[in-house]
């Protein structure tokens, strides 16, 4: 199978599993806080934080693929994704679901579009700074399933985790940026 298939078969599967996963959920777990750090993220936040980060891959993606040098050196993807769900808190679980299928839909679009050379191409992702574009399409998916796992670590223990476990540490920049 060719990477870009590859690729765009796992963001369709995860996709509905982040979807079904949702779904399983109980009313009282969507108000379950996750997360003591930041702002103290619920299951709720969490899912419109997929949405969010999706609709934000589409902006990354589409400025490198035409050239560019993907996020802005300076970018705070914390304040960014923290204002992101702020915004999003009042959402109903209907509009969130319809949100992030639409969401996902764009992004296997978009990958569906891309040759095996628009994998290697590199740009500034917000999080582990110059990668490839087929290590950026990975981790859409990969950040889904981990947050996933983060919310069933909360739901079964009974109270939020310290910390986000989502994420391996950010790289470290030459500099110290």
């Amino acid at each position: 199978m060719e990477p870009v298939q590859h690729l765009v078969q796992r963001l369709e599967q995860e996709g509905e599993k982040s979807v079904a996963f949702f779904r399983s959920l109980s009313e009282p777990d969507w108000d379950a806080q996750v997360y003591l750090s930041g702002s103290g993220w619920r299951v709720h936040d969490i899912f419109a934080h997929f949405t969010s980060a999706e609709r934000g891959f589409h902006a990354l993606l589409k400025d490198i693929l035409a050239g560019g040098r993907g996020a802005p050196h300076g970018f705070d993807i914390d304040r960014f994704n923290e204002g992101e769900v702020g915004g999003m808190r009042a959402k109903s679980f209907e509009f969130l679901t319809q949100a992030f299928i639409e969401a996902r839909a764009e992004t296997i679009d978009l990958a569906r579009l891309m040759s095996p050379e628009d994998l290697v191409r590199r740009g500034r992702h917000p999080w582990f700074g110059e990668t490839e574009i087929g290590e950026m399409l990975k981790l859409i998916h990969r950040h889904n399933q981990l947050h996933q796992r983060d919310i069933r670590k909360a739901l079964a223990a009974g109270v939020p985790l310290p910390t986000e476990s989502t994420l391996p540490p950010r790289p470290s920049l030459p500099g110290g940026a």
